[in-house]
């Protein structure tokens, strides 16, 4: 009779982050094509957020040289 095959290295757990369009978690692993997203759907409501320069970054004006 065969012996039971020894455990070898349990398998790792899917490390997943949150969506940060939603917060759900999604999956961070080449299986994802939409990461870090969850899903197309909160991919391209980031990008078209994006590309309509809803995030910005403040900036103070240069200060004006003519004394």
């Amino acid at each position: 009779m065969a012996e039971p095959a020894a455990p070898g290295p349990a398998s790792p757990k899917p490390r997943t982050v949150p969506c940060p369009a939603c917060r759900q978690p999604a999956l961070f692993s080449p299986e994802n094509p939409y990461r870090p997203f969850c899903s197309a759907r909160c991919q391209g409501n980031d990008f078209g957020a994006w590309a309509n320069e809803a995030y910005r970054v403040s900036a103070n004006p240069p200060p004006d040289d003519k004394e």
